[in-house]
């Protein structure tokens, strides 16, 4: 009876809101600079997790505490919503406002962004553990990251060698190489992230290889246009076979929530999506560039277009473990060039659904970690408390990082350092009334397709490809053939260890590189 009445630490004990907020920081920091400078964010919640386990090994009552796993489960809930809430959720959609060489929406749709992240983690918070998003689903990351926290709490070398790849990857880091890269290649999926290496260094050698700049005719936007269809094509295909699985093997599983919550997320999620939508079309100023019909249907279609979005993210992130956001927020914006909206509402549009999707998944992940650490719901009450506990930190997490970008997006933009496929977006846009880049997208389109489908979509050889295109930085891509090759010599000889101590070290490169690289590059600091 005793183990009935358990209570879960809450996200608002002095100790656990510092250090989310502390850790949250952070999280934004590595999401802006992997964001801008690489293209892609990575799950940084074992960061967060491995700090708590480091700070609890110092001799101090108060930071004891954090060798609880559930408390573990708070910081890194707060760190991953800070990464991806402030690189995919908040600033992606920034920065095309920026590109479309419109400042004066720059505040627009950074508010339209935050607050369409918002309803993201709170509608997965009302649908986690429902017939739609279940929480015996695969959600791999969060697997991942449990499966790491529960092997770290045992062996406390596991959070030393996160201190050691911290000062590696920042020693490397100020040496010049991108030791960010290296740590993410240590992570993520092996084929995805050979293609987006062999990507960057076609696009850094391309004139010397083929004579032209690649960029010059929209390859890299067009490859990234066909390989997004086909991965929409591929997740849709993914989601309804799963269905169909899911159904059969449901047998005496309880959910914690019920058709009747189905119901009201949906409803009260989407009205949600509708207001923010029209109040980002009213202070964006778009009434005086349509008609009032045009008005009308641009918020109504926005709040479909993050709604659909955000749910074949969800079932993405779910089903296979990653999500499709950029794919997502591009369809819909060619649904709106064929529309006709002019190119303000589109970037906005764009915007608004890119922001929706990121956290919702994030989120998932980090619902399931806790899952599994609370016991897989074996005692629904503090399953419930827990689940309400992690909203808690992620909005901790959401809030921290749109605060960081208010105060670093102009460092970043005025640099021009801005998530390459904000590019692709804007060419897009731009292609509406330029059917020279619009004969060129269609034209690059076709390869990206093929790519992808090639790859099929657990790979994710298109997205990948094209995201390499998109970035002129040739040494990050040797980097990741590099540590890719070490990841596979390291597999052969120690197998499932061997990279169980890779992911640790790749975190902690992650973290170390990105921190010195936002101080010495981004903000100029030690630089004469």
């Amino acid at each position: 009876m005793e183990e009935a009445k358990r209570k879960h630490p809450s996200a608002f004990e002095p100790g656990v809101l510092i250090l989310n907020i502390a850790m949250a920081m952070l999280g934004a920091i590595i999401g802006l600079e992997l964001i801008t400078r690489l293209g892609i964010s990575t799950n940084t919640s074992i960061i967060g997790a491995l700090i708590a386990i480091l700070l609890a090994r110092i001799p101090m009552r108060a930071l004891k505490a954090f060798l609880d796993l559930n408390r573990q489960n708070l910081v890194q809930t707060a760190i991953s919503g800070a990464t991806f809430g402030a690189a995919n959720a908040i600033f992606l959609p920034v920065g095309v406002s920026w590109l479309l060489g419109r400042p004066d929406l720059l505040i627009p749709m950074w508010i339209g962004a935050t607050l369409a992240a918002f309803i993201d983690m709170t509608m997965i918070y009302w649908l986690f553990d429902t017939r739609i998003f279940p929480a015996k689903n695969p959600w791999p990351p969060g697997i991942a990251t449990a499966e790491t926290l529960i092997a770290a709490a045992r062996r406390g070398k596991r959070a030393m060698l996160l201190l050691y790849g911290m000062i590696a990857g920042g020693i490397v880091r100020y040496l010049g190489i991108p030791a960010d890269i290296a740590g993410v290649a240590w992570i993520g999926n092996i084929w995805a992230l050979t293609m987006f290496g062999i990507g960057l260094i076609v696009r850094g050698y391309s004139t010397k290889l083929f004579g032209v700049d690649i960029n010059k005719y929209y390859a890299p936007h067009g490859i990234m246009i066909g390989a997004g269809l086909v991965a929409l094509i591929q997740i849709l295909l993914i989601i309804s076979k799963k269905r169909k699985a899911m159904k059969e093997a449901e047998g005496e599983y309880e959910y914690t929530r019920t058709e009747e919550d189905i119901r009201f997320a949906l409803t009260r999620g989407f009205a949600l999506y509708i207001a923010v939508a029209l109040i980002l079309a009213l202070i964006g100023g778009l009434y005086t560039g349509m008609s009032a019909g045009m008005f009308v249907w641009w918020f109504i279609f926005a709040a479909i277009a993050a709604l659909v979005s955000e749910l074949i993210v969800g079932l993405s992130a779910m089903h296979a473990g990653w999500f499709p956001a950029f794919a997502t927020a591009l369809i819909f914006l060619i649904l709106g060039v064929l529309m006709g909206f002019p190119a303000p509402a589109l970037g906005l549009l764009v915007g608004f659904t890119a922001a929706t999707g990121p956290a919702f998944a994030d989120m998932g992940y980090d619902l399931k970690t806790g899952w599994i650490i609370r016991g897989e719901g074996k005692d629904p009450e503090f399953e419930m408390q827990g689940r309400k506990q992690q909203y808690f930190a992620e909005l901790t997490g959401l809030i921290v990082a749109a605060a960081m970008v208010a105060i670093l997006a102009k460092t970043y933009l005025v640099q021009d350092l801005v998530p390459p496929v904000d590019r692709v977006y804007v060419a897009t846009i731009q292609a509406g009334a330029k059917p020279e880049i619009a004969k060129y997208l269609i034209m690059w389109a076709i390869p990206g397709a093929i790519v992808q489908a090639i790859g099929g979509p657990d790979r994710q050889l298109g997205i990948l490809f094209a995201t390499g295109l998109l970035i002129k930085y040739p040494i990050a891509g040797i980097t990741v053939l590099i540590a890719i090759a070490i990841r596979l010599a390291v597999l052969h000889f120690y197998k499932e260890e061997g990279q169980q101590a890779l992911y640790v070290l790749g975190a902690g490169l992650i973290a170390g590189s990105t921190l010195v690289s936002f101080f010495t590059s981004t903000l100029r600091l030690g630089k004469k």
